[in-house]
């Protein structure tokens, strides 16, 4: 079974060196691992949503009953970000974001939550240099 986006990032955490982390990224490479990781690192990546604590009610599915996860959701992480939907309104904008904080499982919408802000690491103990290394084709702050 495809372990869910917060999973991952536990298992990394929990890996006690560089090498592991570096590892057990590559085991679980996805477009959306990849993507979700971007996001929080990229400092050319702005998001377009306020800073702080997100108005939402988590969703207390069983993980494995949610609605929704991740790995499909995160193609429409561009509207969150700056260039990627300049027409959407922003009252819209926090609506879909709520939206699909509350489709989720708490752990993968509490990685949503935390990238938004680019505080990943606040939480999981993987850093911009691990990444880097387990996907070394990602071509940082050079997205227009």
């Amino acid at each position: 079974m495809k372990l869910l986006i917060n999973e991952v990032l536990q298992k990394v955490s929990n890996a006690k060196t560089k090498p592991q982390k570096v590892k057990i990224l590559q085991q679980h490479n996805t477009p959306a691992l990849r993507s979700i990781l971007i996001a929080n690192f990229d400092e050319s990546i702005v998001s377009m949503l306020p800073v702080g604590e997100v108005p939402y009610v988590p969703n207390d599915a069983p993980e494995g009953t949610e609605h929704t996860v991740l790995e499909k959701e995160y193609r429409k992480l561009y509207l969150f970000f700056k260039g990627g939907s300049s027409t959407l309104k922003q009252s819209r904008r926090e609506e879909l974001f709520i939206q699909m904080l509350e489709g989720l499982t708490e752990g993968e919408a509490e990685v949503l939550a935390l990238i938004k802000d680019k505080k990943l690491g606040k939480r999981w103990k993987v850093t911009k240099a691990c990444v880097q290394e387990a996907f070394p084709s990602i071509n940082w702050g050079n997205r227009s």
